[in-house]
């Protein structure tokens, strides 16, 4: 390889290596040799010569050549590679925590069938970041570009795994449905791996037995060139044909999951979001139930989320005598917490839902099992069921363009200082002295790590008060 080319395939690594995963444009970012030397990186940072990495992929047309560049440079650094084939995020993690191994997932999630990635994890489903090993492994990654892959004198090998019905049979024993009233449930898996893994944890593709659910199944189709729409329910415009399709069955509910499966958007049946936060709400309150059961002691419980959830998840955690614990946003960061706190259970407000039982990691299909569960062992409809944990106002996060974002926090400080408190954890997150009898609200702005953007959330008691602070805000930001 020729010093330019090196150099150049260095700034494309550089540039591929993000704050929690490796992510960019197949054969631009990402090309065999740069996915190769990572694998070869990977080993040596973690130190796993003689020790087994899972790798496994989604469905992107990419993701095969990708996942054997990748065991191609991990086998010659030493490492056997246990190679589990097309699986959800989630169930990648699966395979890390119940083997106890390192692993490798090729996925972009929700991005465009242009881009893929890599998010990788310490055994145990313990994911790195670029402050926890990411960096380090992107710098031996490029001196291996530039200079070769040494080969071990022990190189490992290659074995196949199929971890999905163990998977699925874990699930099940995590959150039983067995016993809850029958559901009709409108799954759209948007071509993204959901369309494996649903079949097998909520039905019977895995030769589990049958439950009371009946799924109407929404593009369950493998296709990593997503023809139908994104993978990405955080966007509404990729939620209209779920809606359209739960009204049409007159389905109880509907779930929609993105592209690598761990992330999951549940509508009511009415078609209507279930925000993130109420999720969240719901879940902690069985995950808290749960750990009363079935722990002697009296240890205190808690139970996070990230300062963008509605302050309602506060308040449910409290009220069934749990500790709130509030977080920035970000994923390896909370799974961080969770393993320094010991926290039973972790939500965010983009739907990544922690839990200390599945090695602190995320997965979405369990929040949407909890949910099932909770709501099928109650008679009402899922929009008066959801309501109990959305009793306020939220605006959902507006983007502006901001180039200069110091002076946009001194415009808002000014303007809410005689009215307000303030607190820096994550952003800045403005909180209204509010007399008592008179609605509260809050907002927090956050700039974006990667654009000129200033990201705006503000929850209020009512619409009207969110609104009016949600224009106030906005005209500050964009002033």
């Amino acid at each position: 390889m020729s010093p330019k080319l090196g150099r150049s395939a260095a700034e494309r690594l550089t540039a591929a290596v993000k704050a929690y995963d490796v992510r960019g444009l197949v054969d631009v970012d990402l090309t065999d040799d740069i996915v190769e030397a990572l694998g070869a990186a990977f080993v040596d940072e973690i130190d796993a010569a003689d020790a087994d990495v899972v790798v496994g992929h989604d469905m992107r047309d990419s993701s095969p050549r990708f996942a054997a560049a990748f065991s191609a440079g991990a086998r010659a650094r030493g490492a056997n590679v246990v190679s589990i084939g097309l699986c959800s995020t989630d169930e990648n993690y699966f395979a890390s925590g119940a083997m106890d191994a390192a692993a490798a997932m090729f996925t972009a999630s929700h991005n465009p069938a242009t881009y893929n990635g890599i998010k990788l994890s310490r055994a145990g489903a313990q994911t790195l970041s670029r402050d926890t090993g990411l960096a380090a492994i992107r710098d031996r990654a490029i001196e291996y570009l530039r200079s070769g892959i040494p080969v071990s004198a022990n190189p490992g090998e290659v074995r196949q795994a199929d971890v999905l019905a163990d998977y699925a049979e874990a699930l099940r024993r995590f959150v039983p449905l067995d016993d809850i009233r029958p559901l009709k449930v409108v799954v759209d898996a948007g071509n993204g791996m959901g369309g494996l893994t649903v079949p097998a944890v909520l039905g019977t593709a895995a030769g589990l037995p049958e439950l009371p659910i009946e799924v109407v199944p929404l593009y369950f189709e493998l296709d990593g060139t997503f023809p139908n729409h994104e993978a990405n329910p955080l966007d509404p415009q990729n939620l209209v044909d779920l809606k359209k399709a739960v009204i049409e069955h007159g389905a109880d509910a509907g779930l929609a999951f993105d592209g690598d499966a761990d992330r999951c958007f549940v509508v009511d049946e009415n078609g209507d979001p279930v925000s993130p936060s109420a999720v969240t709400a719901i879940v902690a309150v069985r995950e808290i139930r749960r750990e009363r059961e079935n722990s002697d002691s009296d240890a205190p419980i808690q139970v996070l989320h990230n300062l963008i959830t509605s302050r309602c998840v506060s308040e449910t955690i409290e009220a069934h005598g749990a500790t709130p614990v509030r977080t920035r946003v970000g994923h390896s960061l909370i799974k961080a917490m969770m393993r320094e706190t010991g926290a039973i259970f972790g939500g965010e407000h983009s739907a990544h839902y922690y839990f200390r039982d599945f090695w602190g990691a995320d997965n979405g299909m369990l929040a949407a099992m909890h949910v099932l569960a909770e709501f099928g062992g109650q008679p009402h409809p899922l929009s008066v069921f959801a309501e109990e944990f959305s009793p306020y106002q939220q605006s959902g996060e507006i983007n502006s363009t901001v180039e200069d974002v110091p002076q946009a926090y001194a415009r808002i400080v000014e303007a809410f200082q005689a009215r307000a408190e303030f607190d820096e954890l994550d952003g800045l997150t403005v909180r209204g002295h509010t007399p008592e009898g008179e609605p509260f609200w809050w907002f927090n702005v956050r700039p974006s790590n990667t654009e000129p953007l200033l990201r705006l959330n503000v929850e209020g008691a009512d619409l009207a008060t969110m609104e009016r602070v949600r224009d106030e805000v906005l005209a500050l930001i964009r002033a």
